[in-house]
């Protein structure tokens, strides 16, 4: 079960976090009221591919969407994509909806929007491998565990 893989990744961390279990929502609003935090403090995890199978995660805070001139500098690439939900899967173990890094079959490099850094005490809702279950952590505490590239690669919506 793709849930119980994220959670133990989580817990080997050794990392504080909170479980959030909700039905499915249809909006961003919707989602964060169910999580218990403001829109910007929920984090999509965004699977890009630089080249073929070659991914990372991108963080990326509710309220923003990636700028596609910043990652692209930041890699030194010419050309990323978003996968389709299938090869997503395939190079992550989960459903897209529900991605995270934590648990992943394979543990791509992470890149960590510079918004979500630099507040001690910011706690962030991110996927937790299953529709509608999540997991609030501190975003400084995540960032370190999962040995986060933080850059600045979005913009505000």
């Amino acid at each position: 079960m793709s849930e119980r893989r994220a959670i133990e990744a989580l817990e080997a961390t050794g990392l504080d976090f909170t479980l959030t279990r909700h039905g499915r929502v249809s909006s961003l609003a919707e989602a964060a009221e169910a999580r218990g935090v403001q829109p910007r403090d929920l984090i999509k995890t965004l699977v890009v591919r630089r080249a073929d199978d070659d991914f990372l995660f991108v963080l990326v805070p509710g309220d923003r969407e990636i700028s596609w001139p910043k990652l692209r500098s930041l890699l030194g690439v010419s050309r990323m994509s978003m996968p389709d939900k299938d090869v997503a899967k395939q190079a992550t173990g989960y459903e897209r909806g529900t991605i995270t890094p934590f648990g992943s079959t394979t543990a791509w490099p992470v890149v960590a929007d510079a918004s979500l850094a630099g507040e001690p005490d910011r706690m962030i809702s991110l996927g937790a491998g299953a529709h509608g279950v999540a997991v609030t952590v501190n975003a400084e505490a995540a960032i370190a565990a999962l040995e986060a590239q933080v850059a600045d690669v979005t913009e505000l919506q």
